[in-house]
C-alpha cells in the first residue's frame, strides 16, 4: 500500500473521526482511478486500520463528492422495454433499485439453452464453493447441485453469450469469470448466501488477486422445473420463478450485507433446474 494510506498524524487533524487526511486523500485518489470501495476496505484492514474507522472514512465527505461508480449496469435510461445487445433484443421485465435487481427476458433462445445443457452434461460433478480460509474450493452442504465451468470463449455459443452479457451490462468480457452451468435435481437447493468474498475471511486476499471483488451476478435459466427452484431474495421478499431463456441480474457495490443481495436457490420440488451463472469482477479475471 502507498505510504499516504498507511501513515497517520493526529497533529494534522482528522476530517473523519479516526482517519488521517492522508487516508482521505488516498481514498480520493483510488476512486479517481476506478478502485471500488470494497477493494479499498480490504486493503485498509490488511494494512492495520480498524474496520470501523475504515468504513467511516469511506462513507465520509469523499464518498459524497464522488459516489461509488464503475459497477456493471444495463442502460435503462428512458425506461426501455428492450435492450439491443448486437445480435438480439433482450427484454426488460422488472427493475429494482434497492437492492439492485433487474429481470431480463430471452437473453437466450430455447435452442441455445438446450445446446448449453448438452455441452455441459458430460462434465458435471458435485458443485463446489469457495473455501474462505484458504481461497481454494470445497464441498458445501448448503449447495446440493452438480456443475461445471466453461472457460471464457471456450465454445462459439459461450463466446456469443459473453458478448451479449458485456453489451447488456456494460462490463468488459475480460472482467467476467468463466460461465458456470448448474443442474439441481429434486430436493437440491442453494441456501441463502452472498456472492461477494467476505473481507474478514483469511482466504479473501488470495482470491482477490485474480480480478478483485465480485461486483455483479447474472443467473440465466436454461429450463423450467415443474415445481420449485425459484431464486429468492429473503430480505426483499422477492422470488424469481425460472423461465427458460430469462435471467436475473443483481449488483453489489461493496462486500457488505447492507447491499441486501442475500439470495438463494429454493429447493426443486419436481423436475430439475438448469442455470448458467456469470459472476462479474471489478477487474480483469485471468
Amino acid at each position: 500500500m502507498s505510504q499516504s494510506m498507511t501513515s497517520s498524524s493526529s497533529a494534522q487533524g482528522q476530517a473523519v473521526a479516526g482517519a488521517s487526511p492522508q487516508l482521505l486523500q488516498w481514498i480520493d485518489e483510488q476512486r479517481r482511478i476506478g478502485v471500488l470501495d470494497a477493494t479499498m476496505l480490504t486493503a485498509m484492514t490488511a494494512a492495520g486500520w480498524n474496520e470501523a474507522v475504515a468504513r467511516e472514512a469511506l462513507q465520509g465527505p469523499a464518498q459524497r463528492a464522488a459516489p461509488t461508480s464503475g459497477l456493471p449496469e444495463p442502460d435503462l435510461a428512458g425506461e426501455p422495454g428492450m435492450i439491443d445487445v448486437g445480435d438480439r433484443q433482450v427484454r426488460v421485465l422488472m427493475s429494482m433499485k434497492a437492492p439492485r435487481v433487474v429481470l431480463f427476458g430471452q437473453i437466450l433462445s430455447d435452442a441455445e439453452c438446450a445446446a448449453l445443457i448438452d455441452a455441459a452434461k458430460p462434465r458435471l460433478s458435485r458443485s463446489l464453493t469457495v473455501e474462505t480460509t484458504s481461497g481454494g474450493e470445497e464441498i458445501n452442504a448448503d449447495r446440493t447441485s452438480d456443475g461445471m465451468f466453461f472457460q471464457r470463449g471456450e465454445l462459439p455459443l459461450v463466446q456469443q453469450l459473453e458478448e451479449r452479457i458485456a453489451r447488456l451490462l456494460n462490463w468488459p468480457i475480460e472482467n467476467g469469470e468463466g460461465l458456470q452451468v448448474l443442474r439441481y435435481g429434486p430436493g437440491a437447493e442453494y441456501k441463502p448466501h452472498h456472492d461477494y468474498f467476505a473481507p474478514d475471511e483469511p482466504g479473501t486476499a488470495t482470491i482477490l488477486r485474480r480480478g478483485g471483488q465480485r461486483v455483479g451476478t447474472l443467473i440465466i435459466y436454461l429450463n423450467e422445473p415443474e415445481q420449485g427452484g425459484a431464486t429468492i431474495f429473503p430480505e426483499s421478499a422477492l422470488q424469481v420463478v425460472p423461465q427458460r431463456g430469462h435471467a436475473v441480474f443483481f449488483s453489489y457495490d461493496q462486500p457488505d450485507p447492507g447491499t441486501r443481495t442475500l439470495h438463494g436457490g429454493a429447493p426443486v420440488i419436481k423436475g430439475e433446474k438448469w442455470i448458467a451463472t456469470k459472476w462479474l469482477r471489478e477487474g480483469r479475471f485471468d
